[in-house]
């Protein structure tokens, strides 16, 4: 079994001081992928021993956005961004070849409120999925990380309420549907197709953690061909330290 794990660290230094290590240690993943890492990495003095560390710090704002992916077997190969200049400066993609498959983790950008930043979210998801459809003519891809979108109203508490908003308007929907028409399974729908409950973000308002009122935007996404290796795919909603919490993947 290889255990691959997604995280939104909200800042890894806060994240640090909140037991990031103990999760690292105690869970033991082969590959964790971490978005909005908000740090470069000299900024950081803690070492991962047993993990061959790669980081895409965002380069326009210090202290914003930016990925980082931990993994104990070096992969073949490690590619920053998607190639267009227009989205590489915030640090939003890293990519890990392995024999197998390419494992690539995402921050996708927030449409934020009022939809002001939908244009720029709407161009990035359209050269996302075309760097995604590159890597699968070479071999089957997995993709992870924070997707910034509620897919269906199954995936957030309330739906009715927030429909047209950033994280679950219909162009953010639409551009989400396009991806998995691309070959991609959710994993996690995969397994769990009627679950409801299953979040992964809770605003820090309104002890909405506590009352699980969430949204699920983090995903692992597995090209279809992976499908027979895929066994198990997990929100890891117990685990604190940042407004997100850990998902996971497990590979047989």
């Amino acid at each position: 079994m290889k255990k691959l794990v997604s995280w939104n660290v909200n800042g890894l230094r806060a994240c640090m001081g909140k037991g990031f290590s103990e999760f690292l240690e105690q869970e033991g993943p082969d590959v964790i992928c971490l978005q909005e890492t908000k740090m470069q990495r000299e900024q950081g003095d803690f070492a991962f021993p047993g993990y061959h560390e790669y980081w895409n710090s965002c380069q326009v704002k210090k202290g914003y956005s930016g990925t980082a992916l931990f993994t104990k077997e070096e992969p073949l190969k490690v590619s920053f961004g998607i190639g267009e200049e227009e989205y590489d400066g915030e640090g939003r993609v890293i990519c890990a070849e392995f024999e197998g498959y390419f494992l690539v983790t995402v921050y996708t950008p927030n449409a934020q409120r009022g939809l002001e930043r939908l244009g720029f979210r709407m161009g990035f998801e359209d050269a996302f999925r075309g760097y995604l459809q590159a890597l699968q003519q070479e071999k089957p891809v997995i993709v992870c990380g924070d997707m910034n979108v509620a897919h269906r109203p199954i995936d957030l508490k309330n739906a009715k309420a927030n429909i047209g908003n950033a994280g679950f308007s219909y162009e953010e929907r639409g551009k989400f549907a396009e991806l998995l028409a691309c070959g991609f399974l959710d994993t996690f729908r995969h397994f769990y197709p009627e679950q409801e409950g299953a979040y992964s973000w809770w605003s820090y308002m309104y002890n909405s953690r506590q009352n699980n009122v969430g949204w699920r935007i983090d995903y692992f996404l597995a090209d279809q061909r992976l499908a027979p290796q895929l066994a198990d795919s997990r929100i890891l909603s117990q685990v604190q330290g940042s407004d997100h919490c850990p998902v996971e993947l497990v590979l047989r």
